[in-house]
């Protein structure tokens, strides 16, 4: 009996646990098809949105210029609204305030507070952070190091040629030195400053701010609907300048240097608000040197290119060959000023050298007989001297002779 009980009890409980098992697969089942259903619903809503995103969108000129708030830049102003609104800006510099003494702190802030007790209308600050570009500035730096290099080389040939000739003293020589080492240092240090420069452009991190003032007019102010377009801004341009004119006066007490900005920068302030990456890379300028605005473009002939570029090269070979000439006859005339002078001073060397010889061997000849050898080389050179002197005299005297004899035959 207990063992048939056992078996029921079993058999009763594998029972229970197959219908657990069951229930469970169902269950599991259940749940996996509900969450198939949103995931086809995400795949559904993925294809409608892309087939939405695909429909172009037409832009007009209308909403280019609704988007951008503003109609256009005219005499160095924004208008906006149909010519109901004008702007003027203008640009400031930046101070070093913690760099300065508590005097000029202290006279900075009166200046900048007499500023805002003259403002008699509303004022916008503008601060736009842009990423600053030394190309340009490295440009111009290697246009001056070269103007350097060659002012350097026509130095230098100067002072070798002055050093050669022997016509200069040494004091002149080195003053002309002096200069010549300021050059070469002057060169050195512009080089420096364009490797220094092009090292920190490769940062595109260095970032610079620029401050702003911006003063808004409303024509409907001052007139009521009687001016025409072209008064309303002459008006407007009057009003603004005035008003612009006094904020830089009152600024300049501050030791702020203001200046208003023409149109071509009021149109880069813009480009650069409305296309900050892109102005990184291509900026205004270079878009207007392009010539995007233009019609159509010309490329340069190529024979006036050639013919340029042979004139350059002319102008090359002939400084080239200039200087290798001067620079031969300058050696050529040297070596001929050497030798006359070797030439007039030749029985000065000799005796020179005779002296030096005794000098030398004065103790195995004796010191009576050195010093009486010495004597006469003098007295020798002396008679020479003279001698010199009488036939150079003679021969004057002949040549005048001859003069007057061939006057009286004539």
């Amino acid at each position: 009996m207990d063992n048939n009980q056992l078996i029921n009890l079993l058999t009763i409980l594998l029972g229970i646990m197959l219908s657990i098992l069951f229930i469970l697969c169902i269950v599991f089942l259940v749940l996996k098809f509900k969450s198939k259903k949103p995931k086809e619903k995400k795949v559904e809503n993925q294809s409608t949105t892309k087939t939405k995103s695909v429909v172009p969108q037409n832009y007009t000129k209308e909403s280019i210029f609704k988007f951008m708030e503003f109609d256009k830049i005219d005499d160095n102003m924004i208008i906006q609204k149909d010519g109901k609104r004008f702007l003027m800006v203008i640009e400031c510099q930046g101070i070093n305030y913690d760099l300065m003494s508590g005097l000029e702190k202290n006279s900075v802030e009166q200046g900048f507070l007499q500023f805002l007790n003259t403002l008699r209308y509303p004022i916008q600050i503008y601060v736009q952070t842009r990423t600053v570009n030394l190309g340009s500035s490295i440009n111009t730096y290697k246009e001056r190091v070269d103007e350097i290099s060659k002012q350097y080389a026509a130095k230098q040939m100067e002072y070798n040629q002055k050093a050669r000739s022997g016509q200069y003293s040494e004091k002149e020589l080195s003053k002309e030195k002096y200069e010549l080492i300021r050059q070469k240092n002057l060169y050195e240090y512009g080089v420096d400053i364009i490797n220094n420069t092009e090292r920190l452009s490769l940062n595109k991190n260095i970032l610079s701010k620029h401050y702003y003032i911006i003063i808004p007019y409303y024509p409907e102010e001052a007139s009521n609907g009687a001016y025409s377009k072209d008064e309303i801004s002459n008006l407007s341009f009057s009003e603004l300048y005035t008003k612009a004119q006094a904020i830089i006066n009152s600024l300049a007490v501050c030791g702020i240097n203001s200046k208003i900005l023409d149109s071509t920068e009021l149109a880069e302030l813009l480009y650069v608000a409305y296309n900050r990456d892109e102005s990184e890379t291509f900026n205004l300028r270079k878009a207007l040197n392009a010539g995007y605005e233009d019609l159509y473009s010309t490329a340069p002939d190529v024979l006036d290119k050639r013919m340029k570029e042979l004139d350059l090269k002319i102008e090359q070979d002939a400084i080239k060959k200039a200087n290798e000439a001067i620079y031969d006859v300058v050696e050529e005339n040297e070596k001929q000023r050497r030798a006359k002078r070797k030439e007039e001073e030749l029985n000065k060397l000799i005796d020179q050298m005779a002296k030096a010889l005794i000098e030398e061997n004065k103790r195995s000849i004796g010191q009576d007989v050195a010093e009486e050898a010495i004597e006469k080389i003098d007295k020798d050179s002396k008679k020479k001297e003279t001698k010199e002197e009488k036939g150079g005299d003679k021969d004057g005297e002949k040549t005048k002779t001859t003069r007057r004899k061939s006057t009286r035959t004539v």
